[in-house]
């Protein structure tokens, strides 16, 4: 591999790893209101398609199928993405993305909170200004979110943030996420079973789950933690802030979506003050 290649290999794998985490979102948001499958059974086969091609790369790398992961990180996995699917029923993919970072970095930073750290200086007011931004975004009006969505996709950020709390010196993070998604798929079985009678299906509906569960997810997860390790942790978590502007530029380009002046005013808030608590003078 010659030098330049290996110069572009960390910028190229950061791309397609943002582009895969915006395109959940996409994905969700086009199946639920183009395509005829229910939220629950989008959510199953999305992941069970990801434990799948999850599977697969384990078995190339020579790795246990449950060697990395736990009971209690595949459950906040499940959360996620129940929350994430039922809440995509009502909102735009903009809106989604933005409220689910949002509440990720939260609940991540509430953790820190409890553990001990303190905010002073320009994180205080990051997450000041974050919160504001939150509730500048959900205040009554007509272009405010429907509550019950908004809700539901907050509490898909929490359980991403208590996700990525768990997995903190979880090991191979590949082997760790692939694990999970195979312990998620009881999990999947359960919200099939729960919802018979009521299911919907369609081609495309289920042609979209499973790239959202494969490509967008798993192998998503895969070309973010291979480019991880060349990123500054700042980096890294400043990069991911790009994700709920490229699901709103896919939304508007691609799902004819509008972008209102709330939404841009709460996402430099929300983006802004999450970028404040990151970083770190040298």
């Amino acid at each position: 591999m010659t030098a330049a290649s290996t110069s572009l290999r960390t910028p190229l794998l950061t791309v397609l790893a943002m582009l895969a985490f915006a395109g959940n979102s996409l994905l969700c948001r086009v199946a639920l209101t183009e395509t005829s499958i229910d939220a629950a059974s989008f959510t199953s086969l999305r992941l069970a398609s990801g434990a799948l091609i999850l599977l697969v790369i384990l078995r190339l790398r020579g790795v246990g199928a449950t060697a990395g992961g736990s009971w209690p990180m595949a459950a906040m996995l499940s959360a996620y993405a129940v929350f994430f699917s039922f809440a995509y029923r009502d909102l735009t993919a903009a809106t989604g993305a933005l409220l689910l970072f949002g509440g990720v970095q939260l609940t991540m930073m509430g953790y820190g909170l409890w553990a001990g750290e303190r905010l002073r200086g320009a994180k205080l007011l990051g997450v000041v200004v974050a919160v504001a931004g939150l509730v500048g975004l959900l205040l009554p009006g007509l272009a405010a979110p429907p509550p019950h969505a908004a809700v539901l996709m907050l509490a898909a950020g929490a359980a991403w943030g208590v996700y990525s709390v768990l997995g903190r010196g979880a090991g191979d993070p590949i082997a760790a996420t692939g694990g999970n998604f195979l312990r998620a798929v009881p999990f999947a079985a359960l919200l099939a079973l729960a919802a018979t009678g009521h299911e919907s299906v369609d081609r495309m509906g289920v042609l979209y789950a499973v790239l959202s569960g494969a490509v967008t997810s798993g192998l998503g997860y895969v070309l973010w933690y291979a480019a991880l390790p060349a990123l500054r942790a700042t980096s890294a978590a400043t990069i991911q802030l790009s994700v709920p502007a490229i699901a709103a530029i896919g939304g508007a380009v691609l799902l004819a979506e509008p972008i209102t002046v709330r939404l841009l005013l709460s996402s430099v808030a929300i983006l802004g003050g999450i970028a404040l608590t990151i970083y770190r003078k040298k």
